[in-house]
């Protein structure tokens, strides 16, 4: 009896044993489970380090699963899901941040509470009355008001003290080389006190003041404030000039006591 025998395999039915090909992709295969171990590795580390974030994202991820999930069944109902697990989430992180806050009270310290100096030689002549008008304010003159311009007649700033007396205050912003003189003193005397009625008058320059006027307005009771004066006052460190406390020293320059407290 004769055997039959198949001439050829049909092609495509099976492949033969390939030891690159089967090393090369067990290597792959290795380095993938490895890849993804060190992922979950490292989100599990943040995960430690920031709590609250990986709370939001597993919150997101969730929502995005409810949400494909239940596409086809309730897209009103999935979107209500995903909603609530997003407020449950900003719920957790509002309540870790408070924690954390009140976990890490800031102490105020001084240097906190001083405000920033202020460059005053920099200012026009407004926006200098309108900050020796806040400092005015700052300490306790509540009306202090610019009034000066065109026929203020020296006046520039007036304001009520804490003690009920009238301020007047006349601004100087002169240069380091331009100070003021006994004329400007003799011109702000014969109309603070007769005009304005001031029970209390105050120069203030971003200057200084030459020997004469200082001696004028020691005569006359006119507190003379130059630039060291003013920033001493503006940063807290000397008392504002109609303090209880102030003097008058020899000269005419005035001498506040320094703040404390």
């Amino acid at each position: 009896m004769a055997i039959r025998v198949r001439g050829h395999v049909r092609e495509g039915r099976g492949h033969a044993f390939d030891l690159r090909r089967t090393a090369f992709g067990c290597t792959l295969l290795a380095v993938l489970v490895c890849g993804a171990g060190l992922t979950v590795r490292a989100v599990l580390r943040s995960a430690e380090r920031h709590p609250a974030v990986a709370v939001v994202v597993a919150a997101l991820l969730v929502a995005g699963g409810v949400v494909l999930l239940r596409r086809r069944r309730s897209r009103r109902a999935a979107a209500d899901a995903a909603t609530a697990a997003l407020e449950a989430a900003y719920e957790v992180v509002d309540a870790a941040l408070e924690e954390q806050t009140a976990a890490e009270p800031v102490a105020a310290t001084e240097e906190l509470r001083r405000p920033l100096p202020v460059d005053y030689a920099a200012l026009d002549p407004y926006e200098f009355e309108e900050a020796v008008a806040g400092l005015c304010r700052r300490d306790g003159c509540r009306d202090a008001e610019v009034v000066g311009g065109a026929g203020d007649l020296g006046a520039d700033v007036v304001a009520t003290l804490p003690d009920g007396r009238r301020l007047v205050v006349q601004c100087k912003r002169y240069t380091a080389d331009h100070k003021v003189g006994s004329q400007d003193l003799q011109r702000f005397g014969g109309t603070c006190y007769a005009v304005h009625g001031a029970e209390a008058a105050v120069v203030v320059t971003t200057g200084e003041f030459t020997g004469p006027a200082l001696e004028y307005a020691e005569q006359c009771g006119i507190l003379c404030v130059d630039l060291d004066g003013l920033t001493a006052w503006s940063e807290g460190s000397a008392a504002p000039p109609w303090h209880a406390g102030a003097a008058v020293e020899p000269g005419g320059t005035m001498a506040a006591e320094p703040v404390t407290g």
